[in-house]
């Protein structure tokens, strides 16, 4: 089963049924924080900076329904994987959240069994998150500690220049462009000019830029 470090959130404004989902996870090994509303969550939620987490939400519920709190939580910087739970669910409100990223969406009364593969689900894909993001953020940190002569020299590598090149765009010796690909290499920590190419098309994935921005200092050294 999952670790214990694993937290799972549970809002329902149903006393009972937070209390049974509750005592079921945590007779896993799972951490869990109960709130009986959308609203208590978003204002007392405290997020779980390395372990993974998950949220399993009622759809119905006084004030700020579960579809809502969905759509807010998809346009934070880490959305969290939902599981829904609900007594009135429809077929229209089960594909309207699925299509948004949800993970289940189980009627109640549901098994124990359905609960517990959905959260294992959530949870292995909010792991896999976490980590796509810490390596990320490692690249990242790496690509900033570049030269801005460093840059230069990696854009014009991952278009394919060769040393002379480079040097007579630059018009530096190619000797010092040899040294600055040596530097480049050891600080991003890459092997071979095709993985030290593959880590920035990762960072231009990650960050929605065109390749060329990818490679400029200014924009994977901000923020």
């Amino acid at each position: 089963m999952t670790p214990r470090a694993a937290l799972v959130h549970v809002v329902d404004d149903d006393l009972s049924m937070r209390e049974a989902v509750s005592s079921l996870l945590r007779s896993f090994g799972l951490r869990v924080e109960t709130y009986a509303s959308a609203v208590e969550f978003l204002a007392h939620r405290v997020p779980s900076p390395h372990e993974p987490e998950c949220l399993v939400l009622d759809v119905r519920m006084p004030g700020l329904g579960g579809l809502e709190l969905q759509r807010q939580l998809q346009a934070s910087a880490q959305p969290l994987p939902i599981v829904f739970i609900t007594a009135h669910g429809d077929i229209p409100m089960t594909v309207r959240a699925m299509k948004a990223g949800a993970m289940e969406f189980l009627p109640k009364p549901f098994r124990d069994e359905d609960l517990l593969a959905a959260i294992e689900t959530s949870l292995e894909r909010s792991r896999r998150a976490r980590h796509e993001t810490e390596s990320v953020q490692a690249l990242r940190d790496r690509h900033a500690s570049l030269t801005p002569r460093e840059h230069e020299v990696l854009a014009l590598l991952a278009q394919g220049l060769r040393n002379k090149q480079t040097a007579d765009r630059l018009g530096i010796s190619e000797v010092t462009v040899k040294v600055h690909r040596h530097h480049i290499m050891e600080k991003m920590q890459a092997s071979s000019v095709p993985q030290l190419i593959s880590m920035i098309e990762r960072l231009r994935s990650a960050l929605g830029e065109r390749p060329e921005a990818a490679l400029q200092g200014n924009s994977l050294d901000a923020g």
